[in-house]
Order: C-alpha cells, then structure tokens, then sequence
C-alpha cells in the first residue's frame, strides 16, 4: 500500500498540473502568428507597402551576410529591386516560438524556416504600440549542419 501511495500522489500531482494548463493559444499568440505569417507572405508576393508596414520606423533587420544591418528605410531602399519583381524573397514558416514579456507590451520569437538557401533560423522582437504590434527587430540566419561547419569555415575563411 505504501509503494502504491507514493506513486498515486506525484501522478494526482501531475494530472491535476497538466489539466491545469491552458495550452491553447493566446488571442496576442494567434494575432502574431498572423501579423508574421503576413509579414512573410507580403515578400513573397512583392508587397512592400505591407512588408515594411509590419515592421516599426526604428527596426533593425539583420541578414545572413556580415554587411547585412539595416534599419527599416535603409533596407527598404537596398530591396528595391526585389520587390519589382513577383517575389521578393519566400520564407516559409514550418515552426515558431513566441514568447511575451510580464506586461505583453514585448514579445520575441524565433522560427524555422524553408527559403532558397535552405532550412534558415528568424528570430526578431515585437511591440505593441497605439498601432498594434510592430516588428523592432529581425535576424535571419543560415543554418550550418555540425558535420559540416569545418567545411563551411574553410568557405567562408577563402575569400
């Protein structure tokens, strides 16, 4: 009886947790999901208006190559040309984290994605303002297998 009581009150424990929990989305997860969703879909259809609507006046986009640091308006200027065509650039989310401050005025995230450099890495930060959430901040990352990091660094170390 012991030994079935020791193992009834961490299950009850757990149970009672686990129920507890909510693990649906919030209205703010669900909304950022969208407003990012959107953010990449505005790219690949060469919507720029929408594209740098998303982002705030004062955001910081950094890209995969060591130049890359933009702030909004300087990056809307050096993707002119990407955005003449019918895609800019098509980054397909296949999974996201988002994650809010104590006040859920900050979120930050971060999201694997399928581009034409392969399998990439976002992460970026959002506020909420006056005008609805806005994007501050985005990184965009190239993803390097382990096994072949050595090969990678002989690459990039040749130029």
């Amino acid at each position: 009886m012991k030994l079935l009581s020791s193992w009834l009150l961490p299950l009850g424990l757990f149970a009672w947790a686990f129920t507890s929990c909510n693990f649906e989305k919030t209205t703010d997860q669900t909304e950022l999901d969208t407003l990012l969703d959107s953010w990449h879909h505005a790219a690949a259809v060469a919507d720029e208006d929408a594209f740098f609507g998303l982002m705030s006046e004062e955001c910081v986009y950094i890209g995969t190559d060591e130049t890359e640091k933009w702030k909004r308006d300087e990056l809307r200027k050096w993707s002119e040309r990407f955005f003449e065509r019918d895609v800019a650039w098509a980054f397909t989310p296949r999974q996201r984290q988002i994650y809010f401050s104590e006040d859920e005025q900050t979120a930050w995230f971060d999201e694997k994605l399928d581009t034409w450099m392969g399998i990439c890495r976002g992460s970026g930060v959002l506020v909420k303002s006056a005008w609805g959430w806005k994007i501050v901040h985005y990184h965009l990352a190239v993803t390097v297998p382990n096994e072949k990091i050595e090969g990678f660094i002989e690459l990039v170390q040749g130029d």
